[in-house]
């Protein structure tokens, strides 16, 4: 979980002149610092123990079994991510306990957009000093992302690097792996004109849109302790620092219930725009009603100090809809029980229809039949 390297070697030695060792540490690596890290998170990784994984740091690799997990013939799932500049919030303010759960939760999400089930995660911290107590506190929060999404935190990587990054600064990536049986993978095919959408709310703006959102917060004024103008029980720091919801367990356990889960869309940058349309095949589009939720307050007060109209609004934020699922119509009322059963509030938002042949840009697949917005942002 640290890296190492040899030591730097001297100058030239004149005669009679004695040999000063140049050591990593006066190059500003401190080895003991790494040791004693690992030291420190290793109860973390146990704490996320799951079948397949033994959770134990310190090789030179991380196993996983598969067969122990309960898989008989799985497709494996890849996905990696960082929690863009909503890092610089947590690095400012020195609250770092929570986003660790955001770098767990931008991953996880678009394995399970895969219809895939989390199996381990593995995490790469970089910094220019390393602070074993601000390390630790972000690795807990990964530790706690992880159990929410019950996969294994099995390694990772921690790199001291003096020069390339500034004070406190420090930068984060996530990797996870998750399986599906072969067969169960998301988006089906069957995707069809007249499906339901399903929305399952944010809780906040989450990871995306924060170099507009800091943008903003400077041009108001405000510092980071201040109120929430939009909550003022918390400082504005905290509530824009929300964690990224995890939806993995009660969507899940609703695609296992139900079997009528057709396509899952995470909502991240891009918003409901450009994520929406990225699960729908060739000639089907996403009707979305606007009035169907009220947006969380944040969202109103960025939209106020940016004087953004929806459109802006829906393809940067996810405007209070985290996660988008297209369901089996004749099922959905299933689909909604299962949701809600596991202790969320899912939202019917719209539904699939016939494309109109006008397109928009899909995040990373290209041109793709546009989302039809009816209603405004409440």
């Amino acid at each position: 979980m640290t890296t190492s390297g040899p030591t730097n070697g001297g100058p030239g030695i004149g005669p009679g002149e004695a040999a000063v060792p140049i050591t990593y540490a006066d190059a500003g690596v401190d080895i003991d610092a790494g040791n004693a890290l690992v030291k420190a998170i290793k109860p973390l990784a146990k704490s996320t123990l799951r079948p397949g994984a033994d959770a134990d740091l310190g090789g030179f690799g991380a196993l996983f079994d598969l067969k122990r997990a309960g898989f008989k013939d799985p497709i494996l799932v890849a996905a990696n991510d960082g929690v863009g500049t909503k890092l610089k919030i947590a690095i400012d303010t020195g609250h770092h306990a929570t986003i660790g759960i955001d770098l767990v939760a931008m991953c996880v999400n678009d394995l399970l957009a895969q219809g895939a089930e989390p199996l381990f995660f593995l995490d790469y911290y970089a910094t220019g000093k390393l602070d074993v107590a601000t390390a630790r506190d972000v690795v807990a929060g990964i530790a706690d992302g992880c159990r929410q999404a019950g996969a294994a935190l099995i390694g990772g990587e921690t790199a001291e690097m003096p020069g390339m990054y500034s004070g406190k600064d420090y930068d984060l990536a996530g990797f996870t792996v998750g399986a599906a049986e072969r067969g169960q993978l998301l988006p089906r095919d069957d995707i069809r004109a007249g499906d339901t959408l399903i929305a399952l709310p944010s809780s906040g703006v989450h990871s995306n849109g924060y170099s507009l959102v800091r943008r903003l917060v400077a041009n108001s004024g405000l510092a980071w302790d201040a109120a929430a103008p939009f909550d003022p029980g918390v400082t504005l720091a905290a509530a824009l620092l929300e964690p990224t919801r995890i939806y993995v367990k009660p969507v899940l356990a609703a695609m296992r219930a139900t079997g009528a889960i057709k396509a899952v869309a995470h909502i991240t940058g891009g918003g409901l725009t450009e994520n929406i349309p990225r699960v729908l095949p060739d000639g089907i589009a996403a009707h979305v009603d606007l009035g169907r939720w009220k947006m969380p307050p944040v969202f109103g007060w960025l939209a106020a100090q940016g004087h953004l109209d929806d459109t802006e609004m829906l393809r940067t934020f996810n405007c209070g809809i985290g996660l988008v699922i297209i369901a089996e119509t004749a099922k959905k009322e299933a689909v909604l029980a299962a949701l809600a059963s596991a202790g969320e509030k899912p939202i019917v938002i719209g539904e699939t229809e016939k494309g109109r042949g006008v397109k928009s840009e899909a995040k990373g697949k290209g041109e793709a039949e546009a989302v039809r917005f009816s209603g405004r942002l409440g």
